[in-house]
């Protein structure tokens, strides 16, 4: 299986200037902990960068330091997600049949995911993981006025990774790129071209790194499963 990591951006909510992803969380970068879950994934056979050419010197340093003893080949980011991802498919092997396509951002994946969506994507066109939605959601308008409130049993939140037929995918972005649609991920253009994409069960504790609260959650969560690992080790 074929993994693309989007991992382009400048990260503003954060407050700062430079690639989020080289923030460091439990004394190693973001993106360091995403690579780590997906060198650790068996179906994982290749790995694809998607950033931009200023952050390769750190990158490759990061890699280096991993030891990962898969493929990774770096990609050059577009402007935005969609872009980048786009970039990312013309950069897989000629092979490719399938890909599975995982924001840097979110380092808590864990393998074992990864590898069910892998399974899971051989199954079927299009998929992306996602959990249930606990909370009420409410339909406001742009003056702050509830409209609805949605049934939240038909609510789910969306994750990566999101796995797709690497062929119609390709399909999905030109025919994005010629409608002029802004999408923020790779499941929306399956959506409005009218391509089923299932739900692959998520991780409650697979959340996307965008704010300096973030961070101080993923540090909980990683100080807690090496406290859960080096238990199980003793």
């Amino acid at each position: 299986m074929h993994l693309l990591i989007p991992s382009a951006g400048t990260g503003k909510r954060m407050g700062g200037t430079r690639n989020k992803l080289l923030l460091e969380v439990r004394s190693q970068p973001i993106i360091a902990w995403t690579l780590k879950a997906g060198a650790a994934a068996s179906a994982i056979e290749w790995i694809g960068i998607i950033s931009q050419p200023i952050d390769w010197p750190e990158l490759k340093a990061i890699l280096a330091n991993l030891n990962v003893n898969k493929p990774v080949e770096f990609i050059i980011g577009g402007s935005t997600r969609q872009e980048s991802v786009y970039n990312g498919l013309q950069a897989l092997p000629s092979g490719a049949e399938q890909v599975l396509i995982h924001d840097g951002a979110r380092c808590l994946v864990t393998p074992d995911l990864l590898n069910s969506c892998a399974a899971a994507i051989r199954q079927c066109s299009g998929l992306i993981a996602a959990v249930p939605v606990k909370d009420t959601i409410k339909v406001v308008d742009d003056h702050g006025i509830i409209k609805s409130t949605p049934d939240r049993r038909q609510l789910w939140a969306a994750q990566t990774p999101q796995g797709f037929n690497v062929k119609l995918l390709k399909q999905c972005h030109v025919e994005g790129v010629r409608q002029g649609w802004e999408v923020t991920d790779d499941a929306a253009l399956f959506e409005r071209c009218g391509i089923q994409v299932r739900i692959v069960p998520g991780e409650e504790t697979n959340l996307k790194v965008t704010t300096p609260q973030d961070l101080a959650i993923a540090e909980f969560i990683l100080s807690n499963r090496e406290g859960v690992s080096n238990h199980l080790t003793q």
